[in-house]
């Protein structure tokens, strides 16, 4: 199988690295990630400014490294820096959650598989959750803790190998051009479930605060959807959640072929 890897979160994410390590021996891997963090930016194009490809080594494998977004890195690696098409665009693992409605469309992680579901290729984007200290450690420090490592490390690892069984096939690599949203609990459940989920209805609000003259980004509070089967919830029961989304179905006339 020949795989197409990328991110959001640049290729120096820890996760990112537990993913190259997991697909290492499962097909043809090919890494083209964004050189700098591109989280929120969706599925959007870099346009106004150069592409730049810098070939970089992540784990003695071979890697582009793109001043684009994740989105911008699938075409480019489709159309230009592959010999043939890839079967499959995996995206991820994002440092945090990818669930609920208005989350998954600002994500690049799952914008790069959308990039992907457009030249036709399925995709899977994953993403995991992380305990808020974890979370502010790494927009601090652009790293987690050698124990945090490790556990996630442990617990990861026999996910992965669960959630490849299901949406990888092994002979025929060809499928329907749909994104998995794939999100993994922190402290996952025991026994840890692969839970078929619905994007759940959840919002947010403001994602601006005024620091003196100018804005940041800086997401306020937000109510979760509880609702049973939202990917939301069976994240917060521990089960890992696994969300369909066909871009053919959007503008769809309700009925209609």
């Amino acid at each position: 199988m020949n795989i197409l890897l990328t991110n959001d979160d640049s290729h120096v994410s820890p996760l990112f690295h537990l993913v190259i390590e997991f697909l290492k021996p499962r097909g043809r891997l090919t890494i083209v990630a964004p050189k700098m963090e591109q989280s929120w930016t969706g599925k959007s194009i870099t346009r106004f400014s150069n592409l730049h490809v810098e070939e970089i080594r992540i784990h003695d494998h071979a890697a582009y490294c793109v001043d684009g977004t994740p989105a911008a890195c699938v075409n480019l690696a489709i159309y230009h820096l592959m010999d043939e098409p890839p079967d499959l665009v995996v995206s991820g693992i994002n440092v945090g959650l990818n669930s609920g409605i208005s989350f998954a469309m600002s994500s690049g992680t799952l914008g790069a598989c959308f990039e992907g579901n457009i030249a036709g290729i399925p995709g899977i984007a994953m993403s995991q959750e992380l305990e808020r200290e974890t979370y502010q450690k790494w927009n601090r420090d652009r790293s987690f803790e050698p124990a945090t490592i490790d556990r996630l490390r442990a617990q990861i690892g026999p996910l992965l190998q669960r959630v490849a069984g299901e949406m990888i096939p092994a002979d025929d690599p060809s499928g329907d051009p749909v994104t998995w949203n794939v999100n993994f609990p922190f402290n996952a459940a025991n026994p840890c479930e692969l839970v078929h989920t619905t994007l759940s209805h959840t919002y947010y609000a403001s994602i601006y605060k005024q620091a003196g003259d100018h804005y940041r980004h800086d997401l306020s509070p937000f109510h979760k959807d509880s609702r049973p089967l939202t990917d939301d919830a069976v994240i917060r029961d521990g089960h890992v959640s696994l969300t369909e989304l066909d871009i053919r179905n959007l503008g769809r006339l309700q009925g209609a072929v």
